[in-house]
């Protein structure tokens, strides 16, 4: 039998590269022990150079207080340090460094000199290190405040574990990382970290006294902008205490991977039992946005934290951690929750040159090319004149449409698109079984085609007063307004049931009146007071009806009426747009008389359906002034002129017929223009985004195809 193998004292210097290797494992690992080392000598200023990844050299430069002339000597030997005296000392340890292992491992793998000068000396030291020791005495020269390190040639005497390291690039990047980090931390500070030889730094931070705008200065505008703060405390004498604050991403930030900035007691550590809890937060409340941007700061006492369980200080050990990960991650939990209740996309506008023109046309292409065959040729009869992402091309670009004063002038489509966008995820709403029922019967019923054409169309103008022009492909058609919007604003009510923001009356309108008026425009002989009583008593009765319905009209459908019976307040179906309000009352008799209020779901779906009949695009009460229409305003402005002066040839009348053309006019351009602004920046924008439009469409005259490029191009190759 073979003897056993000898036991024997290892060296002193196997024993200390040995430990060299475990504390600095790359070049990152001795980046990070010097911005320590700087920060715990108080310093307001950091600088580092970087050649070659760190392997040829890492050379830091701080304004802290630096290094005492009679302790160079042992400055490099293991387990010298400032930071405490003895084990008990460990309990409650402030300092970022405590074991005075950084610069010992550093000298046994590589080459270090020391530069330094202490407040009041006329000059400073330079020195050299070698493991462990002074290459020579230290040698007197000029230095700035604080300290100097250089860290030349790290791994030259460890082949194995210098041929794993040689993507400096990847080492680099390593270190603008961590240097980031203590930068977004330790906001009074300054860092600079650059390239050996480069004019610009990777990393440039100024002191400052606001975390966000560090947080933009290190990981750009996005990030920050995008942050919402947190904050935790447990206050439990029974438990751990601690503070925690931070900033985490809110459901607009996109990012390829997480990012988390941990610190405990201002150390740079890694905790892997709170970042997947975290993530998993993010995983069930924001699933599209899971790879977040999280920084936290957590304050703990110094004896519930054990600093000394890892040789490079990446990791801590904390006292009872589960309580402090349940409390974190409810916090964010309930922050990420009501952040997400109003989302934004941001649009870019790219301005409408011939370049971009060109680029654009040249993207355009709708049939599928097979691979291998990218260069073929699309035959011209199926080249597309415009598609529903650019505008140029539509008619009403080579129309000069002049507006009346009312419209918004300044607002343009990518704004409104926005603004359409800004929309509350209305998923959670209230949980009726006929609301279900009215929204899968809307799911089920669509057509795919039209839904298609819906989606991917492009505005062209208004054929008439009821029918748009719209270009889908390489097909043309005519689409019925009111069809479509009555369609829209009925499918919005249900998606947006129980939340409706509200469209606030200037005067109160009373119901009855209102019921009134709206059946004496349905009585042809509204002028004979024989069923005046009749009509009195049919208004009285519906208000009464409504204002016993009121509780629920209001909270299911955002439509206030007070208990005087006066209505007050109608729900917003589509942002940036109002209804005609001349068709106030038709829409309250409609609620008096067409609902059935016994029958949840009929009651529900005619309610809606009368919403939608008044929110939807119908042409004006005034004809339109353009073409034809113009007559309607001459005949009316002869007849009022002729019944107030009695006479057609008067000079005075004359006074009067202008002053009436004009009032009329004006009110009518302005109605016209617009409807058929909100027909363009509103209503299409919003089918596109939700609207399914039923298979009956298909066939009730609402999509009418009346052009086909194909067809078109075959008529005229015959002539």
């Amino acid at each position: 039998m073979e003897e056993p193998p000898k036991i024997q004292r290892l060296s002193e210097s196997v024993v200390n590269r040995i430990a060299a290797g475990e504390v600095i494992q790359r070049p990152v690992s001795a980046v990070k022990e010097l911005v320590e080392n700087s920060l715990d000598a108080a310093s307001t200023s950091i600088n580092l150079t970087v050649k070659d990844g760190g392997l040829k050299l890492i050379q830091i430069s701080d304004d802290g207080h630096g290094i005492r002339h009679e302790d160079l000597p042992i400055l490099c030997e293991r387990h010298t340090t400032s930071k405490l005296s003895s084990f008990e000392d460990l309990q409650s340890i402030k300092s970022m460094g405590f074991r005075g292992e950084a610069l010992a491992s550093m000298t046994y793998v590589a080459h270090v000199t020391v530069t330094t000068i202490t407040k009041g000396q006329l000059h400073g030291y330079r020195v050299s290190y070698r493991d462990g020791v002074m290459d020579h005495e230290p040698r007197p020269c000029a230095a700035v405040k604080g300290t100097q390190i250089m860290v030349e040639n790290l791994f030259y005497n460890m082949a194995s574990r210098k041929k794993t390291l040689q993507n400096s690039s990847d080492d680099y990047s390593k270190i603008v990382d961590v240097v980031s980090r203590f930068a977004i931390h330790h906001i009074n500070v300054s860092f600079s970290c650059r390239k050996h030889g480069a004019v610009k730094a990777d990393v440039h931070t100024v002191a400052t006294s606001s975390r966000l705008d560090a947080i933009r200065t290190v990981y750009g505008v996005s990030a920050a902008r995008n942050l919402v703060k947190v904050e935790a405390s447990d206050n439990d004498p029974s438990s751990s205490l601690f503070e925690m604050h931070g900033y985490v991403s809110n459901a607009n930030y996109a990012a390829k991977k997480i990012t988390m900035v941990l610190f405990i007691n201002d150390r740079l550590v890694e905790w892997s039992a709170l970042k997947r809890a975290i993530e998993l937060v993010y995983a069930a409340t924001l699933p599209k946005a899971s790879k977040p941007f999280i920084y936290i700061s957590i304050v703990l006492p110094p004896e519930n934290v054990d600093v000394n369980v890892h040789p490079t200080k990446r990791e801590v050990s904390l006292l009872n951690q589960e309580v402090i990960i349940e409390k974190i991650q409810s916090v964010i939990e309930s922050t990420l929750r009501n952040s997400n209740e109003a989302r934004t996309f941001q649009e870019q506008t790219t301005g409408q040159s011939s370049v971009s023109r060109i680029n654009k046309s040249k993207e355009v292409n709708l049939s599928p090319i097979p691979s291998g065959s990218r260069s073929q040729k699309v035959p011209v009869h199926k080249l597309v004149r415009t598609d529903s992402l650019d505008p140029a091309g539509r008619l009403h670009a080579y129309m000069q449409v002049m507006p009346g004063g009312h419209l918004e002038k300044n607002v343009t489509l990518s704004a409104v698109r926005s603004s359409v966008r800004q929309r509350r995820s209305l998923k959670e709403s209230l949980e009726l079984t006929s609301v279900e029922e009215l929204l899968d019967e809307i799911n089920n019923n669509y057509d795919p085609g039209m839904m298609d054409i819906v989606k991917h169309c492009t505005y062209v103008g208004m054929a008439d007063d009821a029918f748009a022009l719209l270009q889908h492909k390489t097909h043309l058609y005519l689409a019925n307004v009111v069809n479509l919007s009555k369609e829209l604003m009925y499918q919005q009510v249900l998606s947006r049931f129980g939340h409706f923001n509200a469209i606030q009356l200037s005067d109160p309108a009373p119901t009855k009146d209102l019921i009134i008026l709206a059946l004496k425009e349905e009585d042809l002989d509204s002028e004979c007071n024989d069923d005046g009583t009749f009509k009195e008593k049919i208004a009285e009765m519906n208000t009464e009806l409504l204002k016993q319905k009121a509780v629920m009209l209001e909270e299911y459908f955002g439509i206030h009426i007070d208990d005087h019976g006066n209505l007050s307040r109608l729900p917003v179906i589509l942002d940036q747009y109002t209804p005609d309000m001349d068709r106030i009352p038709e829409f309250v008799l409609s609620l008096g008389n067409d609902v059935d209020w016994e029958d949840e779901r009929n009651c529900i779906q005619a309610i809606s359906a009368a919403l939608g009949n008044f929110y939807a695009m119908h042409p004006p009460m005034l004809p339109n002034p353009s073409g034809e229409g113009l007559l309607f305003y001459k005949k009316r402005k002869l007849f009022d002129s002729c019944a107030q002066e009695n006479t057609c040839d008067s000079t005075g009348s004359d006074v009067v017929e202008n002053n009436i053309e004009q009032e009329l006019l004006s009110e009518a351009e302005t109605a016209w223009a617009q409807r058929e602004w909100s027909i363009q920046h509103v209503l299409f924008p919003s089918m596109r985004l939700f609207f399914k439009p039923p298979a009956s469409m298909a066939s009730n005259g609402t999509f009418v195809q009346v052009a086909s490029l194909e067809k078109l191009y075959k008529i005229f190759e015959r002539c």
